[in-house]
């Protein structure tokens, strides 16, 4: 049975939130993701580096479904708020074209650097960015720190469906380890940016989370899908077979994944 987090020590808490030392093989995949992502930009090309703020890292890649009038799949990338990069992710993007979606790759200022005040303002930004640009049906989806900023923004009214990934949708937790020391979330943030405690209407959301994954995170999905039910929201929990923090993104590559055949069967219904 899963200890409560108030239970925890600090030592504990960093164990229950680490990814990386739950996953044996993490460097391998982390090999097979940049072969992946290098060979999908040489194949694909796209529009690099688009930017959609002022900050360096407040930019885009954007690449274009063969129809016109596509959705726009928005893709944020985790890392607890304070690392990685579009171009590690861009290989999932196979996925949603593959169902016939323009896909926005999207990067974020990271803490230290940035506040989560300011983090979640730019997401904000780039969603209004992406709809004055003429991509007013979009699709957010988001891994990890990017599930917690996609059902931050699932009410914006350019955004018709969600995808929230292995997120983190209650911030205390977060707050009292040392994932915090670069966050220095305050408990105005906590409670402002933690999904969980604001369940407000939005899109409809697919809630997806691997079952070999660490039971904190399995928690936080199962929990949050099941509180936007009890407020009447249209959200799917949907746990990804045998997939861990990492590989859940090999699903998100195939069209015919569990993740994708969710959020097109809720697009269709």
């Amino acid at each position: 049975m899963t200890i409560a987090w108030r239970n925890m020590d600090r030592a504990t808490l960093d164990v229950a939130y680490s990814n990386t030392g739950a996953v044996s093989n993490v460097q391998e995949i982390a090999v097979e993701f940049e072969r992946r992502s290098a060979a999908f930009y040489a194949d694909c090309g796209g529009e690099r580096d688009v930017q959609y703020g002022p900050a360096p890292r407040e930019r885009f890649d954007f690449f274009s479904a063969t129809q016109a009038d596509a959705p726009t799949f928005v893709f944020l990338h985790g890392g607890y708020w304070q690392s990685q990069a579009k171009e590690n992710f861009a290989f999932m993007a196979e996925g949603p074209l593959a169902c016939g979606m323009n896909v926005a790759l999207a990067e974020y200022t990271l803490a230290p650097d940035a506040s989560m005040t300011q983090i979640v303002a730019e997401i904000d930004r780039l969603l209004d960015f992406l709809v004055a640009r003429g991509n007013s049906n979009l699709i957010l989806c988001g891994h990890s720190a990017g599930g917690q900023l996609t059902a931050m923004h699932r009410g914006h009214p350019g955004v018709n469906y969600a995808l929230a990934i292995s997120g983190l949708f209650d911030l205390e937790p977060i707050s009292a380890g040392s994932i915090n020391d670069k966050l220095g979330l305050s408990a105005e943030e906590i409670a402002r940016y933690s999904p969980m405690r604001h369940i407000d209407s939005g899109a409809p959301m697919v809630v997806s989370v691997g079952d070999a994954e660490l039971p904190e995170l399995i928690r936080h999905s199962r929990e949050y899908a099941s509180a936007c039910k009890a407020a009447g929201e249209d959200a799917t929990y949907v746990p990804v077979p045998g997939a861990n923090h990492f590989s859940i993104l090999f699903d998100l590559a195939r069209p015919d994944g569990v993740q994708l055949s969710a959020l097109m069967k809720a697009m269709r219904g």
